[in-house]
């Protein structure tokens, strides 16, 4: 989202909610918020650890052990993945010398194939929508947590032993009884945990507070949003004391955490829906962007803030999601080269007089047009710019990202 001050208000928000932040639950279960940029939850059996994934990379993780450790006097004996980011695998090497079981469940749903053939082009943006070529002071946060360190650190994520492809298990592990549930949502092999004796629930990441990545801007397959409410829903059936999350703060007491799983799951639901319906409506998807917006109620939730996704980047996957790439407009069929397209637009304008607009609009921090209108002239020291303008607007840790390192790569040119 784009705000005249959104590097300050995610300066703000990464402050107050990426600390450090370890809970003790029932004495025996362990949130640790705020060590990596992903969390992890440690669950005392009666003669093991059970670790809830293992954190971004082996040092974190190895301050992870040393915590658990010194809380449990116990060894971690059994691994769960709650999904396959690399975020809450790439620790798991710092347990290496004690687990015996490492859990996950199959993805039901496989990318397309020949993926793979796009790993250079997927780890490029990847770069640029995390930012890891950035300073801390450029790039702030990771918006839903505190930055993956692969400078300090490596990963090290272990292969499971355990993989089920059912919709639910129940296991008793050392003498805890934990229920594995699927919940596709930001991944298809997502699951959450649900601990009956303790009311507690393992969201893994189709919940952290604020809006979600319904889209990534690395480049993902669709990510089925009806199915993620669908699992929002199936997490609202458990009556949960305790929601612990896999990213920043736990949320506890059952009216708070069914007040905001309700919420985030109908906020969702409503941009989906609301999508569809102005599709069915005849609006392009531009005029559907600029429509689409959250209703006041939802506005001013803390946890639904565009600091990692956004709305429109979420009405941008859907229509593509349904529809595909076509917008209904027949013009769109067959289109003009765009370096002719541009070419005959700056002929019309005139350079000099374009030039002289795009530093009007740098001067008015209208930097979105001003960006626009410097693709026409490809000059790359004016888009930089721009860029970075809209980097100093944009709330999205991703966004603001993506944009500066698309500024150093022009300035460098």
């Amino acid at each position: 989202m784009l705000v005249t001050n959104g590097e300050e208000r995610l300066r703000a928000f990464s402050q107050q909610h990426h600390q450090y932040k370890a809970t003790l639950i029932h004495d025996r279960v362990l949130h640790v918020a705020g060590l990596g940029h992903s969390n992890a939850i440690a669950i005392k059996a009666e003669t093991s650890i059970i670790l809830v994934d293992t954190l971004d990379n082996v040092e974190r993780a190895s301050q992870l052990k040393q915590l658990i450790n010194d809380t449990f006097h116990l060894p971690v004996r059994t691994i769960i993945y709650t999904h396959g980011h690399p975020d809450h695998r790439g620790g798991a090497g710092a347990f290496k010398d004690s687990v015996k079981e490492i859990i996950a469940f199959r993805a039901l749903k496989n990318p397309p194939k020949y993926y793979q053939e796009l790993s250079s082009l997927l780890n490029q943006r990847a770069n640029y929508q995390f930012g890891y070529q950035l300073s801390d002071e450029e790039a702030i946060s990771q918006g839903i947590g505190k930055r993956e360190d692969f400078i300090h650190g490596h990963m090290e994520p272990l292969a499971p032993t355990t993989l089920y492809a059912e919709e639910e298990v129940t296991r008793t592990i050392d003498g805890i009884t934990l229920k594995l549930v699927r919940a596709p949502g930001e991944c298809d092999d997502e699951i959450f945990i649900w601990i009956e004796d303790m009311r507690i629930l393992c969201c893994a990441d189709n919940f952290y507070a604020c809006w979600p990545n319904l889209y990534a801007l690395r480049g993902t397959p669709y990510r089925d949003i009806a199915t993620w409410v669908d699992s929002l829903d199936r997490m609202l059936a458990y009556p949960a004391d305790y929601l612990l999350t896999g990213h920043m703060e736990m949320i506890s007491g059952p009216e708070q955490i069914h007040e905001v799983l309700t919420n985030y799951r109908d906020a969702i639901d409503f941009v989906l829906k609301e999508t569809l319906r102005l599709m069915k409506a005849g609006l392009t998807l531009n005029e559907i962007v600029e429509n689409v917006k959250l209703p006041e109620k939802w506005q001013n939730c803390a946890y639904l803030q565009e600091y990692y996704g956004t709305v429109s980047w979420s009405v941008r996957a859907i229509y593509n999601g349904y529809v595909g790439w076509f917008d209904g407009n027949p013009t769109s069929l067959n289109m003009t080269p765009q370096a002719l397209y541009h070419q005959e637009l700056v002929s019309l304008i005139g350079k000099e007089k374009l030039t002289l607009r795009i530093q009007e609009l740098l001067s008015q921090a209208h930097y979105q047009l001003a960006c626009e209108l410097a693709d026409l002239l490809e000059d790359p020291h004016l888009k930089a710019q721009a860029l970075r303008g809209l980097a100093s607007q944009e709330t999205s840790a991703n966004g603001r990202h993506y944009y500066i390192c698309q500024a150093q790569l022009l300035e460098n040119d």
